[in-house]
């Protein structure tokens, strides 16, 4: 059997009894940091069989390893670093072909940092759309959120602190000013949420600093308020190109600056030359 097991996100206590025994009991426990579930294990008590590598760089390679000894009837348990499963990382892909060899596979639920923040948040919780991290790059960002920013519910992204301001920056232009839920530390000493307009959270951070600690933003849904400002504020960008650029130029400035397409910026240029 695979046991995909969760582990607390902060406070060891939200360890689940099922969840220990599960782990001290299997023949092997798949992990994506050796030394950080080896540190966690030793600070829940926990006495536990060897531990081995599962994680992005060698999924492939460890996957065959595994599957092979589930084969042979060995127990393991699947953990990642902090929290659930399978959420932002690589455990699919050995979920998957678990099923395609027909070996069983279990959850033990417990803590999740999405869920968490979602419920922090008070935004609306019947419907979310959960998108891992943010890419890095501002361009492949603004298309991510390009992509996403019409979508009728609640939004959730992992975010780093270095990148936060960027990233509110790049939110407000691409999704207008809209609710946001800056959710930190979930379950720890320094839990915080600060939710707000993007705007405003924008000037908070600016003057006190970039929050601390892992980060879970989560996005309230758009408006027709929120989509007028958009437009708004893409059309101030074409009004302020054009008094020194072509239309053209206007187009292509715009588009690099937004991620959305040239031709949409373009139609719009020209409706507000005419």
């Amino acid at each position: 059997m695979l046991y995909l097991v969760s582990t607390p996100i902060g406070n060891l206590g939200d360890i689940s009894e099922r969840a220990k025994e599960t782990l001290s009991h299997v023949d092997l426990i798949a992990c994506e940091d050796t030394r950080t579930t080896g540190a966690l294990l030793t600070l829940l008590g926990i006495k536990h069989g060897p531990l081995m590598a599962y994680h992005e760089h060698n999924a492939d390679k460890a996957k065959k390893t595994l599957i092979e000894k589930l084969k042979l009837g060995i127990n393991i348990a699947l953990v990642s670093d902090a929290g659930t499963p399978l959420v932002s990382d690589p455990g699919f892909r050995l979920v998957r072909a678990c099923r395609e060899e027909n070996l069983p596979v279990t959850t033990i639920p417990g803590a999740n940092a999405v869920l968490s923040a979602l419920q922090l948040s008070g935004l609306p919780s019947d419907s979310f759309y959960f998108g891992g991290f943010l890419p890095s790059k501002t361009s492949a960002r603004k298309q991510t959120l390009q992509g996403i920013k019409d979508l009728p519910t609640t939004i959730i992204f992992y975010d780093t602190p270095n990148r936060l301001e960027e990233t509110l920056k790049d939110m407000l232009l691409v999704c207008g000013n809209r609710q946001v839920a800056v959710v930190r530390e979930i379950t720890k000493k320094f839990e915080e949420t600060c939710i707000d307009t993007i705007q405003n959270l924008i000037d908070y951070y600016a003057q006190n600093g970039a929050p601390k600690g892992e980060l879970v933003l989560v996005i309230d849904r758009p408006d027709k308020t929120t989509a007028e400002l958009d437009q708004n504020q893409i059309d101030k960008m074409i009004i302020k190109a054009l008094k020194t650029s072509s239309a053209r130029d206007t187009a292509e400035i715009v588009s690099k600056t937004t991620g959305l397409p040239k031709k949409q910026i373009y139609k719009r240029v020209m409706e507000l030359n005419d």
